[in-house]
């Protein structure tokens, strides 16, 4: 469904000047929520969500004929922003980041330290002294983890 809605969303986020950053959808039947994440160079506030939030509802209306029950959320991927494509961690090599693996890799399915490289669709991921090559597609969930200055 992601996929789907992708196609029919990003090209109505963009229209607005907004990036169409993550798309989530969780829960079903009535309690069904469909996340939007938007970003841009400005920074996000809820103004942005709000005009976002009418022209998807818009959207959606027209390409579910308005059968579908959902929750519609917009928001800012905000600091520990999700991580989900390879360009979403190319852009962010150098940075710390937390991902958990759908199937151990090297005996672990949960990894926190520091984005290398980006190969094609494999995330070069240092942590713990080593260095482990991670498939974007095997991530079940993948965020950017903020290191304030306190923490440095």
């Amino acid at each position: 469904m992601p996929h789907r809605l992708n196609k029919i969303l990003e090209p109505v986020v963009t229209d607005l000047g907004y990036e169409l950053w993550h798309i989530e959808s969780v829960g079903s039947g009535n309690n069904a929520v469909l996340r939007l994440y938007i970003d841009s160079p400005e920074g996000i506030g809820i103004e942005d969500c709000e005009k976002v939030s009418h022209e998807v509802s818009a959207a959606l209306d027209v390409a579910d004929d308005g059968s579908a029950a959902y929750q519609l959320e917009v928001s800012s991927p905000g600091l520990d922003r999700p991580l989900a494509t390879a360009e979403h961690f190319e852009r962010f090599i150098g940075q710390r980041a937390r991902v958990n693996m759908f199937a151990p890799v090297a005996g672990q399915r949960k990894f926190k330290g520091l984005i290398k490289a980006v190969k094609g669709q494999v995330v070069e991921f240092a942590c713990d002294d080593a260095t482990y090559d991670l498939p974007v597609g095997d991530m079940a969930k993948a965020r950017l983890e903020p290191v304030f200055e306190d923490e440095q």
